[in-house]
């Protein structure tokens, strides 16, 4: 491969890759968590996957990933069922970043981000100054290049989080799968990472799933959201076509009113809790238990 003709991770990406599910059913064992699930996803922005504990949300987006076989129905790459591709070339396409992922003991932050590499290596290319290139990209873009001789179990939950991001950005994919990219991390570090996924987004073109818990960050990093609900899409759309109070109420049994956020003039959702309700007149009251 001319250096032409390699991946770059720092060039916008003109071909849009299309990843969609048809009809799948998902689960483990004898257990089904997702049944006959239609979804595509939009090409070019962030779409974020919401919903309670247990509702299919990540089952989903592994499914996407091809780290859980459907039990039924297909996943389709540019229309093609994923099942049936090579796991290199789905590698040069989709990125996926699991859960609380593990490194071998003792690797270093260049060494995990050059795994990243390993799609596009064969007997006949072996490591070159692309792959160089393509990893000294992904960790300044991250932001972690004075980290890299250092071992990865060595570092803070948000510099790891940006190690194994820069290894699937290494891998030079049009798409990406983040599933809870923010788990373990303060609220600081969670704003960190999203930062780092939204501008990886807006200076490459990446198309990003993620699947988030906070409902509010969610909001403010996503171009699209699909809210599942019990295995199924109950919404999908942007945050201000889906967000609403009565929603909240039905998807999550959450009491809270919506207002729009001063910063991102997008929804901002506001709990109510038992500490306080609402008076006659919609005002919100405070609760105070009798002495």
């Amino acid at each position: 491969m001319t250096a032409s003709s390699a991946p770059s991770t720092t060039n916008h990406r003109t071909i849009k890759h299309s990843l969609s599910a048809t009809a799948v059913s998902l689960g483990y064992g004898d257990r089904v968590v997702v049944d006959g699930l239609d979804v595509d996803i939009a090409a070019g922005v962030v779409t974020t996957i919401i919903g309670p504990n247990g509702c299919g949300k990540s089952t989903l987006i592994r499914a996407l990933g091809r780290l859980l076989r459907p039990k039924a129905g297909s996943v389709l790459l540019d229309g093609n069922a994923i099942s049936s591709m090579k796991t290199r070339d789905v590698a040069r396409i989709l990125g996926v970043l699991p859960q609380s992922p593990v490194a071998p003991e003792g690797i270093t932050v260049a060494d995990l981000v050059a795994r990243g590499r390993h799609p596009h290596q064969s007997w006949i290319r072996q490591w070159s100054s692309d792959d160089e290139g393509a990893v000294a990209d992904a960790l300044s873009l991250t932001g972690i290049a004075d980290l890299a001789d250092r071992p990865i179990d060595e570092l803070s939950g948000g510099q790891r989080q940006r190690a194994w991001i820069s290894m699937a950005l290494a891998q030079g994919t049009d798409i990406l799968l983040l599933d809870e990219p923010t788990t373990f991390l303060d609220l600081a570090h969670s704003v960190d990472v999203l930062d780092l996924v939204d501008r990886l987004h807006e200076e490459l073109g990446r198309t990003v799933v993620m699947v988030l818990h906070d409902l509010n960050l969610a909001i403010r990093y996503s171009d699209r959201l699909i809210v599942m609900s019990k295995g199924a899409i109950v919404a999908s759309g942007s945050p201000k076509e889906v967000i609403s109070a009565e929603l909240l109420a039905e998807v999550f049994d959450l009491s809270a009113t919506v207002i729009d956020d001063p910063v991102s003039d997008r929804p901002l959702i506001v709990p109510i809790g038992t500490r306080h309700v609402y008076g006659a007149v919609g005002g919100p009251v405070a609760h105070r238990a009798e002495l």
